[in-house]
């Protein structure tokens, strides 16, 4: 049995609780009028990263919410090999965000909702699946996707009027 099926409980409760708090930081990310996605890092059953998008508030185009908190995981861990992490975040990575992730050795990312302009793990590209890659990582979407979808769509709607 692989690390992503031997965390499911029924009903994805424990993905739904780690996911719950990375739609909190989505939430801080949309009140800092950011585009509200969240991530949270988890090692040994507790977070040990969060952050939101922060493009705007730092002027950084890599300052994604995965990026944000795969440096502060590392940080907090004391190295960049991320290999007994769980990768919690609202939105499909993109492909620089699949990059890092791939980078820093993360085991498992579990996402919300899927990015059909960007998405780099099954909607246009699937660099976590890509054999050639030297890591790999599993991977488990559409976790909470509807509330993940609803925040973003709710913050584009308020931008548009």
């Amino acid at each position: 049995m692989d690390l992503l099926q031997s965390l499911e409980l029924p009903g994805d409760q424990l993905h739904h609780r780690w996911m719950r708090a990375a739609l909190k930081e989505a939430q801080a990310a949309a009140e800092e009028d950011e585009v509200p996605v969240g991530a949270v890092v988890v090692a040994s059953g507790r977070i040990v990263a969060s952050a939101h998008n922060q493009r705007e508030q730092l002027a950084d185009p890599t300052a994604h919410a995965e990026m944000i908190a795969i440096t502060q995981a590392a940080a907090a861990l004391g190295s960049w090999r991320l290999t007994n992490c769980i990768l919690y975040v609202t939105l499909e990575p993109c492909p620089m965000c699949a990059g890092a992730i791939l980078q820093a050795r993360v085991p498992v990312v579990v996402w919300g909702a899927p990015d059909p302009k960007a998405g780099a793990v099954e909607s246009l590209y699937r660099l976590f699946d890509d054999k050639r890659l030297n890591h790999s990582v599993e991977h488990s979407g559409h976790v909470m996707a509807e509330e993940c979808g609803r925040i973003l769509s709710e913050f584009f709607q308020k931008k548009r009027s």
